[in-house]
């Protein structure tokens, strides 16, 4: 017979790396949709970052470049959230002023909502 399709030749992507990298990608959305402040979405790209890798390695070991490939960028996207949230001293004060009055404004929201 001829050689197997490309498909077929790579190695599973189902192995412990691959689980791992799958469920932290999962917690990572997890957390930045929850919206649960500016320090877990931070925390949530730097999870993001790590999963990045995790895939790229994944991708390079499996034969799936376009694994690897999109995990690279996606790196990259990631780690300038790490920037936006956790790292960028401007960012960092312009949040540490807004918070007191985002607070109290979600306060009244939900005072709001609660009268309809």
């Amino acid at each position: 017979m001829g050689t197997a399709p490309a498909l077929l030749r790579c190695q599973a992507m189902d192995g412990p790396l691959e689980w791992i990298a799958a469920l932290g990608t999962m917690l990572a959305a997890g957390l930045i949709a929850a919206d649960l402040g500016r320090k877990a979405t931070g925390w949530g790209f730097v999870l993001f970052c790590a999963v990045s890798l995790t895939w790229i390695v994944s991708g390079l070991t499996s034969g799936s470049t376009p694994i690897a490939a999109m995990n690279a960028v996606l790196l990259l996207i990631n780690a300038w959230g790490v920037w936006q949230y956790l790292l960028s001293r401007k960012n960092r004060r312009v949040m540490e002023r807004l918070e007191p009055v985002a607070e109290q404004v979600e306060r009244e929201v939900e005072r709001e909502m609660e009268r309809e």
